[in-house]
């Protein structure tokens, strides 16, 4: 039995997941993702095994900070098997079409990639195990990150190797909680919190209600920057709640009291996802079929209006507020949130509020930093702005678990993992969960 590891992209740091598996002379792949930020990416000329000779990739979800680079790998030669869930399966094609087109690729030569890929997946149920060449067999777990996000565990008779993926909070809207893995003799887990603890699901919505009251009283804008997979949903079904439920509307009584104010999808790709969504509802978790089964649609509702084109994303820049306006990118990268914070972050009346991790060197990054600053500001297509606007965070949205969270996770594994390589986190979150975990007697690998 012979196996290697290697790290190629998020090994300490949280974009560009990518990680190559040799197993019983079998070539494994999990995730090929785009960088962001700072992150430099690996060439895959430098690679340790050339794109054609891989057998298989898995993928553990639809972002593209996993998924975005899968059209350069097959250019440069695959020809194997793409594994994964059925709902990730359902949404990597928006989101790579999205990405490819945002590469100013031609549209018949993304097609055909796009098909291709397609030809190449192959979707799989969730805790059923598979059987792979050379005795080797995989099972999917629910990570509880996004709709359709798994982690994968890897096993031949001598060896069981666990990537966790990016594992997802509890109690998050929509999602199934994450499932347990079987025990491992290696564990891959990602570290994104490894350093925080997140506020919880009532302390977030309190947080957000306030953020929306103080909006309505002086008519400004609330902007959020929001990654059109995962956290756009989850954040229209919180919106959902404020407006519909009984408690949270007593709670919050100026939000609806004289108008409701309303809320714009500023983006084309989150209404794609938003719309495929409803359609993967077999997936969604017991609250909110429930509340779809009454009539009550969670992540759809009265005064949620969608941006469609160019001409009515300028006609809602110009918009006096009040308003709530979700548009991507999530770190604030490009998208039509650009457009909306080079006007809206000046306004002393405007809030910006983060609901996502936002990297190193991302414009998201920037504004959180220098907006603590007495005047502080961010450069926006060359164009220096300063920022006045009330700056939030709200972590309880993150998709990523907390420290708690992980450390939680790994414990309710039967036995403990023989060891355990701490990947997709940035060095001190890193750090920090090592710390915890050598604590609790684990054996953590440099």
């Amino acid at each position: 039995m012979s196996i290697e590891i290697f790290h190629l992209g998020a090994e300490k740091d949280v974009t560009g997941s990518c990680h190559y598996l040799h197993l019983n002379d079998t070539h494994i792949l999990i995730d090929c993702g785009m960088t962001q930020g700072n992150v430099k990416t690996k060439d895959m000329r430098h690679w340790p095994v050339h794109a054609s000779e891989i057998d298989y990739l898995f993928i553990t979800h639809a972002h593209i900070d996993h998924i975005g680079r899968i059209p350069e790998l097959v250019r440069n030669g695959f020809e194997g098997e793409i594994l994964t869930t059925h709902a990730t399966k359902a949404l990597m094609t928006p989101m790579l079409e999205n990405a490819m087109a945002l590469g100013f690729q031609d549209k018949r030569d993304r097609k055909k990639m796009i098909a291709r890929i397609d030809d190449l997946t192959w979707g799989f149920e969730f805790n059923e195990s598979f059987q792979l060449k050379k005795k080797i067999s995989f099972t999917l777990g629910r990570a509880g990150h996004i709709l359709g996000s798994c982690f994968v565990q890897i096993q031949t008779k001598d060896v069981s190797v666990v990537f966790s993926g990016d594992l997802g909070a509890t109690d998050t809207p929509i999602l199934c909680e994450p499932d347990i893995p079987a025990p491992c003799d290696i564990l891959c887990l990602e570290s994104t919190y490894g350093d925080h603890i997140h506020e919880n699901r009532a302390e977030r919505i309190q947080k957000l209600g306030q953020v929306l009251t103080h909006a309505v009283s002086d008519e400004g804008k609330v902007y959020i920057p929001s990654f059109s997979l995962g956290r756009t949903q989850e954040f229209l079904y919180e919106m959902d709640r404020i407006f519909s439920d009984p408690d949270l509307k007593k709670q919050f009584p100026d939000i609806t009291k004289n108008k409701r104010i309303p809320v714009f999808l500023d983006s084309p790709l989150g209404f794609t996802i938003t719309r495929l969504f409803s359609q993967l509802s077999k997936y969604w978790n017991k609250e909110a079929k429930q509340l779809k089964k009454r009539g009550d649609h969670p992540i759809d509702f009265k005064y949620l209006y969608t941006i469609e084109n160019s001409r009515q994303h300028q006609k809602l820049v110009d918009m006096p507020g009040p308003s709530i306006i979700i548009a991507g990118s999530g770190m604030c990268t490009g998208g039509r949130i650009l457009n909306h914070l080079q006007g809206g972050l000046p306004d002393w009346r405007n809030d910006i509020l983060f609901i996502g991790y936002q990297a190193s060197g991302t414009l998201g990054n920037e504004i959180i930093r220098f907006g603590k600053r007495t005047g502080g500001y961010v450069y926006i297509d060359n164009n220096r702005v300063d920022i006045k606007a009330n700056i939030h965070i709200i972590t309880g949205y993150s998709a990523h678990a907390d420290q708690k969270g992980l450390l939680n996770w790994v414990d309710a594994i039967k036995e403990k993992p023989g060891k355990i390589k701490l990947i997709h986190g940035e060095p001190e979150a890193q750090n920090k969960l090592r710390e915890k975990l050598l604590e609790k007697d684990y054996s953590v690998m440099a």
